[in-house]
């Protein structure tokens, strides 16, 4: 009997569901159940709807992970996941109790990913194609990141100022994995949000889209959770 559990894979904002790719295809080699859903990125309300949406089909337990703006969105699950077993952090916002992003974001100078971000008259933020392709998802081949740029999707701005109540992390087991050629979430803002949620860490000279460069890794991580959260086979 299999007692693994599945995985919902979250993604973050100027991305979708496609950016999990070659992970997925290697937990799917290993026989993982994975659901890698599209967020609609309108208010972390709707994006927490969406993924409490999908947790709710998943046969059992769900070890998530969230890239970027989607550890905003597994960490809102708060003291609300019952069938949560585990939580990962790819490159990923990790914040505590009354921390918002644009408070984190603003305590220093733009990354070079969002340097030129600009918000468009509905007030959704884009990525610039120079900023995206050099430095959002910099050791990526240029070609594929001019295509994972043309499927971006726009972040509400609201998204920066919602306010983080009881983090998931505090009551959830957590690993990191730390982007060290991250230019969108600096590597140690990455290592404070780690050590903070006692992570089970483990560092990669990747681009901020780690999982996109590096999929054995991201993959590595997310198995590493799912098997220390199996139950016991029988």
């Amino acid at each position: 009997m299999d007692n693994r559990p599945s995985i919902v894979l979250v993604h973050g904002a100027w991305a979708d569901g496609s950016c999990w790719s070659g992970v997925i295809e290697r937990l799917q080699a290993d026989g993982y159940h994975v659901t890698a859903p599209q967020f609609p990125l309108t208010a972390l309300a709707d994006d927490l709807a969406r993924l409490r949406q999908v947790l709710d089909l998943q046969d059992g337990p769900a070890v998530v992970a969230g890239h970027s703006y989607g550890g905003q969105i597994i960490t809102s699950l708060g003291t609300e996941a019952p069938n949560v077993a585990g939580l990962v952090y790819i490159a990923a916002f990790g914040l505590d109790e009354g921390e918002s992003l644009g408070a984190l974001l603003s305590s220093g100078p733009p990354p070079p990913a969002t340097e030129h971000l600009f918000t468009d008259p509905r007030g959704f933020g884009w990525l610039s194609e120079d900023d995206f392709v050099n430095h959002f998802a910099a050791d990526v081949d240029p070609v594929r990141a001019r295509v994972l740029y043309a499927v971006q999707q726009p972040l509400a701005g609201s998204a920066f100022t919602d306010v983080m109540g009881v983090p998931a992390w505090k009551s959830l087991r957590s690993w990191y994995l730390v982007a060290t050629d991250d230019e969108a979430i600096p590597p140690d803002a990455e290592r404070l949000f780690a050590s903070r949620m006692g992570a089970t860490t483990i560092e990669v000279p990747s681009s901020h889209v780690a999982m996109v460069s590096h999929p054995d890794e991201a993959a590595r991580l997310i198995k590493t959770a799912a098997e220390t959260c199996a139950g016991p086979t029988g």
